[in-house]
């Protein structure tokens, strides 16, 4: 049994079954972890989720910030951004609800042994096992009764910091906002949401989220997405796998075992123009 952790996909399906088949990846033997945004501006967003779905428990999806754009959008909590969002597919499909239903139940975050598996990343005050308690409190808020409530509140930046004070939408806005959006933050974890370049590229007084003092998270293997211009990035605790497919670049899986990388071009007619 082989476990295959997977970076960003957005809808590139094509390309998805291509990784799956340089892996041999084998559903009755192995399993995938998936880093989240599995959705949005690739074509085939649809397939890529009714793809994950049917894999049952051979595959780990943690939710990515388009993941839950998808079910933003669906509750009338935001609206399409522009022209490169393609989720309408999704949500003209007969299996839309199902689909969206499904997604709800995945979690923010998922821990096992040493590796802790989250979208974007961890504030410098969280271990894994605490990230893995707050993740609890926003999956039960998606899963729950006030599910509509709870999305319909969910966007925005603000507040940037933890405190353990925090209660109520503004408490699970600052979980979501760090597993699923942080890049940058403060040596106190104050985070900062406009930088999406190299490392380099942050505001005086922040750093990657990796890159904290003390981080206290620093004991486990992170295994995490989001961030394109980053780049495939394997350290003794820490393997970053949004290698940019979506963007023409590849799309990465790190077997967790032996940490061999498996990559595959982006399949063509899935590239979006690059960002400038």
């Amino acid at each position: 049994m082989a476990t295959y952790a997977i970076g960003d996909i957005q809808g590139c399906f094509d390309s998805f079954q291509m990784l799956l088949e340089a892996c041999s990846f084998d559903p009755a033997r192995d399993r995938l972890w998936l880093v989240g945004d599995m959705v949005n501006r690739g074509p085939k967003s649809l397939e890529t989720l009714r793809l994950v779905k049917s894999l049952g428990s051979s595959a780990v999806t943690v939710l990515g910030n388009h993941d839950l754009y998808l079910l933003m959008v669906a509750e009338g909590g935001a609206e399409f951004r522009g022209k490169d969002d393609t989720l309408q597919e999704i949500l003209d499909a007969p299996d839309c609800a199902e689909l969206l239903e499904w997604l709800r139940q995945q979690p923010l975050c998922h821990t096992e042994g040493d590796y802790c598996l989250v979208h974007a990343g961890l504030l410098p005050q969280w271990s894994a096992a605490r990230a893995r308690e707050l993740a609890g409190e926003v999956e039960d808020a998606l899963q729950g009764l006030g599910y509509r409530e709870f999305i319909l509140n969910l966007w925005g930046s603000k507040p940037t910091a933890w405190s353990d004070d925090l209660v109520g939408k503004k408490r699970l806005r600052v979980i979501v906002n760090a597993m699923t959006r942080m890049r940058f933050c403060s040596l106190d974890g104050n985070m900062e949401f406009k930088s999406k370049g190299e490392l380099g590229s942050g505001p005086e007084g922040y750093l990657p989220w990796f890159e904290t003092p003390n981080r206290q998270s620093a004991d486990s293997i992170l295994v995490t997405g989001h961030w394109s211009a980053l780049g495939l990035r394997i350290t003794a605790n820490l393997l970053a796998l949004d290698s940019g497919c979506l963007w023409g670049g590849h799309l990465t899986a790190v077997r967790l075992e032996d940490r061999r990388v498996f990559q595959v071009d982006c399949s063509p007619g899935e590239a979006r123009p690059l960002r400038q």
